[in-house]
């Protein structure tokens, strides 16, 4: 490629960078901690209702890597329900790790008993999540790992 056939396509990518208009305002760190107690909240009620409350209309959730992602309020909805259904005593903790632009990372744990087993299972993930300037979630994508614990012996 010539110089100048490079300095018309940086050109135009500016052009078309600087014509796009923003689509988020930037994230707080306030922001992000206010949502993540919001989600906390719901997972500890185990509320499909409470938790799709949090995501846009066209949000996608992906809570594993490899899968498809879980589309829009129906299929979080979904998800979240069929989760949720048999875990007990939920408890779900966070930490914001960093904020850029509309961007929010932060590591998470939750430990829950399962019915009818009474299995102890504590999870410790990262989600990577993307607010549209409603302050919904947009993307959410998480990595988890499970630690699973006898019946009747609480992890720490």
């Amino acid at each position: 490629m010539s110089v100048a056939s490079l300095r018309t396509v940086l050109a135009g990518l500016l052009l078309a960078l600087l014509a796009t208009p923003a689509t988020a305002e930037p994230l707080s760190r306030e922001q992000l901690d206010t949502w993540l107690k919001n989600y906390g909240a719901a997972w500890e009620a185990r509320s499909a209702d409470q938790a799709v409350t949090l995501f846009s209309a066209d949000a996608t959730y992906q809570d594993v890597p490899f899968d498809a992602p879980h589309v829009g309020h129906e299929g979080i909805h979904t998800y979240w329900a069929g989760v949720t259904k048999d875990q007990r005593n939920v408890k779900f903790g966070y930490q914001v790790i960093a904020v850029s632009g509309s961007t929010g990372v932060a590591h998470w744990t939750a430990e829950f008993d399962v019915e009818p087993t009474q299995a102890h299972l504590s999870l410790n993930g990262v989600f990577v999540l993307e607010f549209g300037a409603d302050g919904k979630c947009r993307s959410l994508r998480e990595w988890w790992h499970l630690k699973a614990a006898d019946a009747g012996a609480k992890a720490e």
